[in-house]
């Protein structure tokens, strides 16, 4: 019995490892497969669209409503220290900091992120992958790269469409519904926010998800046993994966970027 158990645990172990090492030749490939021009830019392209584009929607609405939380919740505390005036600043380090990167990473995980997991997770199914291998076509450089590279270069643009909504909706709940002054409120704003503590930060934040959520998709898709169950709980374990990586991460990065 002790035996069994030691030996499950060992042959988990050895999974993992094996899993983390075929990850790692994998994200190294992505990396150095950039697109070549003429012939995979098309293909990056798309990506961008399918990844990036048909994003939109949801990355706008949700930093709406957020923006307009943190600001209704915002007034209300400020309000009990006649700190209203400071509602611009809350609300747009609130969003440069932390819940901008954090919730684009976490809806592009759910959105984006299962899309690229059951995309090529299918392609694999219906023997896709084989059939390029058999014609001397290199899967990593034609699947794998233009993917990678889309969701590195759209998350942080995403991001920045986040903030920017988000703080929109702050000011809508703070300026147009509270009746604070907008000098008051962009003024703050203006006056906290600094470019390398702040935005650059955020920017930073933004490309380790993008690179982590869109590694973590392409390569439990990649490595999916071939069959609808299997395809399914590959997209189960890249939403649940990406998002205790981006929460985790999230909390290493703060601590480097704010803890002094």
């Amino acid at each position: 019995m002790l035996l069994q158990a030691l030996a499950s645990l060992g042959r988990r172990g050895i999974n993992t490892s094996a899993s983390f090492g075929r990850a790692g030749l994998m994200l190294f490939n992505a990396l150095v497969g950039r697109p070549e021009p003429r012939k995979q830019w098309p293909l990056l392209l798309k990506q961008m669209h399918s990844v990036g584009v048909q994003s939109l929607l949801i990355i706008m609405v949700s930093g709406l409503f957020i923006g307009m939380v943190l600001g209704l919740q915002g007034y209300l505390v400020l309000t009990t220290y006649s700190a209203e005036a400071s509602l611009g600043m809350m609300v747009a380090l609130s969003l440069l900091r932390e819940l901008g990167p954090v919730v684009t990473a976490l809806l592009f995980a759910g959105r984006a992120g299962s899309a690229l997991t059951a995309e090529i997770g299918l392609m694999k199914a219906t023997e896709q992958i084989s059939s390029l291998e058999m014609m001397a076509v290199d899967p990593l450089r034609r699947i794998v790269a233009p993917r990678f590279w889309a969701g590195l270069i759209s998350m942080p643009l995403l991001t920045i469409i986040f903030v920017a909504v988000g703080i929109w909706g702050g000011s809508i709940v703070g300026v147009d519904w509270k009746g604070i002054d907008s000098g008051f409120f962009w003024s703050a704003m203006q006056g906290a926010v600094e470019w390398r503590k702040d935005l650059l930060n955020c920017l930073l934040k933004s490309v380790v998800f993008a690179i982590t959520v869109t590694w973590i998709a392409i390569f439990n898709g990649y490595d999916a046993v071939p069959t609808s169950e299997g395809i399914s709980r590959a997209t189960t374990r890249t939403v649940v994966h990406s998002s205790l990586a981006v929460l985790g991460l999230d909390f290493v990065l703060t601590a480097l970027m704010f803890g002094n």
